[in-house]
């Protein structure tokens, strides 16, 4: 019998079987579209898609994991995911054996555990209508384990959704999944958007839009020096009560710095989205658009933007990665948000 109270199904040994490979078959994105279902691999990744499957069926909705799979071994390792699988309205968890799981999965060295979940993404006006005040818009990223990095980084900078354009790498690719590391489960996910409705949603949501560009005219450092400078300013007033002095505010000017070329870079010229680091505030609500490895944002793309943002780079690299290029912009936004 499982943890709730049902009959324990037989260990599954048969690595042929029709069951294991259907599983495996959602490692083809043709398969992916037609069932509306991925593949979660590893703990880390099933522990949070229960999670949200436990969460969703208190609220009356629909759950997440379809079926799950662990070896004794795994299972015994992971209490937790035993507990979870053994509330009312999860999945029970399957034993297999270690070949059979290794059948299942798109990786030559599974951890122990693979589910099968459905899609997870919502429309962009669920995101839009809930006042979000950090985002993150993938626009033509294609690598897996670079929008598996901004989908973590994200998460970890509590950002309220990410959004991935029509062009973007398939956010429920093996390889996109295990690099969230069971991100892809917080934070809402929408996927195919339309850059010019797009850009036009997130203003009329009140939302500044960032475009993270390697040849961008303002600077991070200048943001949030300014970010700082108004922190700081107001704090003082405070203090100093009714009718006292002020101090005064000298803005940041804009820097023109080299950034990361090859993340977000574009070959427009400086003037273009230029934007005093006075009007533009971190502490405001913010989208950041993120670009293409190779080529970065269109150019079109960023003189749409409020504002082209370069990430300096102080030592000798010529660029940075679009998945730590990242990073640093949401947690900028991030920590002028919580502070402000």
């Amino acid at each position: 019998m499982t943890a709730n109270g049902r009959p324990q199904a037989p260990l599954m040994t048969n690595t042929h079987a029709d069951r294991v490979k259907e599983v495996a078959r959602l490692a083809g994105r043709p398969s992916r579209l037609r069932r509306r279902e991925f593949l979660a691999e590893g703990p880390q990744a099933v522990r949070e898609a229960l999670r949200l499957h436990l969460t969703r069926h208190e609220a009356g909705q629909d759950g997440v994991v379809v079926d799950a799979y662990a070896t004794a071994e795994a299972l015994e390792r992971h209490t937790d995911i035993a507990e979870l699988s053994g509330h009312d309205g999860a999945p029970a968890v399957r034993l297999v054996t270690a070949d059979v799981l290794a059948a299942m999965s798109s990786t030559v060295t599974p951890q122990g555990f693979v589910a099968v979940c459905r899609f997870v993404d919502v429309p962009l006006d669920d995101v839009l209508s809930a006042s979000p005040r950090l985002v993150a818009v993938l626009v033509e990223v294609r690598d897996p384990g670079n929008a598996g990095t901004i989908i973590r980084a994200a998460d970890s900078a509590g950002a309220d959704a990410v959004i991935l354009t029509g062009a973007s790498v398939d956010p429920y690719n093996p390889k996109t999944v295990r690099s969230t590391v069971g991100s892809l489960f917080h934070l809402p996910l929408v996927l195919g958007a339309e850059l010019d409705g797009l850009m036009e949603g997130l203003r009329d949501a009140g939302m500044t839009v960032l475009a993270a560009d390697g040849y961008g005219s303002t600077s991070l450092d200048d943001l949030q020096d300014a970010s700082a400078q108004r922190r700081f300013a107001t704090v003082r007033t405070r203090r100093a009560g009714p009718g006292g002095d002020a101090p005064s505010r000298r803005p940041s000017g804009d820097a023109a710095s080299p950034g990361p070329g090859d993340a977000d870079g574009s070959n427009g010229s400086d003037a273009v989205g230029a934007a005093d680091s006075t009007t533009v505030r971190l502490e405001d609500a913010g989208a950041w658009l993120f670009g293409n490895e190779a080529q970065g944002l269109p150019a079109d793309v960023t003189a749409a933007a409020d504002a082209r943002v370069a990430v300096p780079i102080y030592g000798s690299a010529e660029s940075l990665n679009v998945g730590t290029a990242a990073t640093v912009c949401l947690y900028a936004s991030a920590r002028a948000q919580r502070l402000r």
